[in-house]
């Protein structure tokens, strides 16, 4: 028997969950009969829908309705679960480990392919700065998002119990830097919802927060347009956020955050959401990357001056064939990606077909942004809306986009009772740790010396 034509795919984020799903749809009589193989390799068994991160965050959405679970939606795929060091194009062959092979201990294995799709995404894009590594918190996963929560609400606590002004005030000051999407969003959720939260504390006050969000350049939500994005500015200031522009942080050691400007803040939260670089993976290959780490690839998503090697999303150059000018590639994010892993899938189906392939041509139509709970901007078509019109325009597009429709049902649902009741302040910081507890209860107990005699 013939071995099946093996596709494997890189990635189980937006492209790599997307691309394997139309596939397993258009090949499904191949992958019946056994001539084709798709093995999907993922660090994580979901694919995490991103834009919603700072909702749930803000405990308006489920964590578990925030994620996609991969072997029920890619039920006629192979999953791996692990990652890939390094791939030999040349060889057809990528070095991967998985969750077994770390418990055998043999080291990685290496596994053959026909077809390469690279969508390994990207990760947090770190700076050289003090202190970074060890005190700052990212936002790029469910985890560190719903981690952010929980050391919100257990920074309020600290806050409401300590006698020491010093540690109330690093308690209550958050430090987020990026002004982008992430920075911005997951600024504004939780600052309504610490505000919210405030409520239920004896002593603590609202005004007792202190919010700043600190940005290199001179503008905001760049995506949004200038008009836009000025309206951001004043509606974050007008909430007592401290807005810091064209200023970056200098060091976060000792607990404080040492702005360029001068200003010393001291406290207990840094978050990192300034921007993102292509996945380590992509270094390790064979294939021609451009000067940003990104894979250089045709307008038909195949990797350039290569065959049989596929890439999408924020690990692809792709050019932009609507811009009309020559070198502008398609922004990485999720607009495209989800469009581009459309093509991705029918060029690859087709070229194992040998029918002609088909250019990959989106023109961008704008982006919208949530500031918190009924607040927003968005720049679409053309047409600039703020404030509840904006929130509601972000909300739709977003459920829309969430894959499968069990997941918009219980996103929606979850929408609906939150309109109907209260918010929940709970923090449960101790799903982090969950031996904690029974460690402590399993410790010998302290030998105090010898007990005196009666």
């Amino acid at each position: 028997m013939t071995e099946p034509a093996r596709i494997l795919v890189v990635g189980g984020g937006y492209v790599g969950m997307y691309t394997a799903l139309r596939l397993q749809r258009q090949l499904r009589t191949e992958l019946r009969a056994g001539t084709v193989e798709i093995v999907v390799v993922t660090p994580d068994p979901y694919m995490t829908y991103q834009p919603f991160l700072p909702e749930a965050a803000a405990g308006s959405i489920s964590p578990r309705h925030v994620v996609v679970p991969l072997r029920r939606v890619l039920d006629r795929c192979r999953i791996l679960i692990g990652e890939v060091g390094s791939i030999d194009h040349a060889k057809r062959t990528a070095s991967l480990s998985t969750l077994a092979t770390e418990e055998e201990g043999t080291g990685g294995i290496e596994l053959t392919y026909d077809e390469l799709v690279l969508a390994p995404g990207s990760v947090s894009r770190t700076l050289p700065v003090p202190g970074l590594a060890d005190h700052a918190i990212g936002f790029k996963t469910v985890e560190e998002a719903i981690g952010l929560r929980n050391h919100v609400i257990e920074q309020m606590d600290i806050a409401s119990s300590t006698r020491d002004p010093a540690i109330r005030d690093a308690a209550l000051t958050f430090v987020f830097v990026g002004g982008g999407y992430a920075g911005v969003e997951a600024l504004g959720e939780l600052e309504d919802m610490a505000r919210y939260t405030a409520r239920y504390y004896h002593n603590v006050k609202p005004e007792d927060l202190r919010w700043v969000l600190v940005e290199a350049s001179d503008r905001i939500l760049p995506e949004v347009g200038e008009t836009m994005g000025k309206y951001a500015i004043r509606e974050l200031r007008g909430r007592n956020i401290d807005v810091r522009l064209e200023t970056r942080l200098e060091s976060c050691e000792d607990r404080v955050a040492v702005l360029s400007d001068g200003t010393r803040l001291p406290t207990r939260t840094v978050v990192w959401t300034a921007g993102v670089k292509p996945a380590p993976v992509l270094a390790a290959t064979d294939l021609p990357l451009n000067e940003r780490g990104r894979l250089r690839c045709t307008a038909h998503l195949a990797v350039e001056g290569v065959e049989h090697a596929w890439a999408a999303g924020d690990a692809a150059a792709v050019p932009d064939v609507t811009s009309g000018e020559a070198g502008k590639e398609c922004a990485p994010n999720a607009q495209h990606a989800v469009r581009q892993a459309k093509v991705l899938a029918e060029n690859i189906a087709a070229s194992l077909a040998g029918r002609p392939l088909k250019e990959y041509a989106h023109a961008y139509v704008g982006s919208v942004a949530s500031l918190g709970l009924h607040k927003g901007v968005a720049h679409v078509y053309g047409r600039k809306l703020k404030g509840y019109p904006a929130w509601f325009m972000h909300r739709a597009y977003h459920l829309s986009r969430v894959p499968t429709f069990n997941r918009k049902a219980r996103v929606l649902a979850e929408w609906t009772l939150s309109g109907l009741f209260k918010r929940e302040i709970v923090s449960l910081g101790s799903l982090e740790h969950p031996r904690a507890e029974f460690e402590l209860a399993a410790a010998p107990p302290p030998d105090h010396g010898d007990k005196p005699s009666s």
